[in-house]
């Protein structure tokens, strides 16, 4: 059985999110925890936040037990793009994308199949 938790319009690129999700997908939890507390990255404690509430969801809505589970998947999709605009020289203007993702993580407490 597995058991979800995902963030949605988080203020960090997919890219740069995706690169922290590799990190985490097929470890255990103790093993992806730790990873997560020792990555420098800014998407390292969202993503940490989110594998903490999956966790949670696991124990609380169906009735796993946080030792068993690994991190069967994690991925950070593409979310909405802000468009903002910078004042430059003679009047002109700039156009900066401030970009967003969705992350999602799911655990699950059957083995692994590699």
């Amino acid at each position: 059985m597995d058991a979800k938790a995902s963030s949605k319009v988080v203020r960090v690129s997919s890219q740069k999110a995706g690169l922290v999700c590799e990190l985490i997908r097929n470890k255990s939890i103790e093993e992806s925890f730790a990873l997560l507390e020792n990555s420098p990255k800014k998407s390292a404690d969202i993503i940490r936040k989110i594998l903490n509430s999956a966790v949670a969801n696991a124990t609380e809505n169906h009735g796993m037990t946080s030792e068993g589970l690994y991190v069967k998947a994690a991925f950070a999709n593409e979310g909405p793009t802000m468009k903002r605009f910078r004042a430059r020289a003679k009047g002109r203007a700039d156009l900066k994308y401030k970009r967003t993702s969705h992350i999602t993580v799911i655990v699950t407490d059957e083995k692994r199949g590699k």
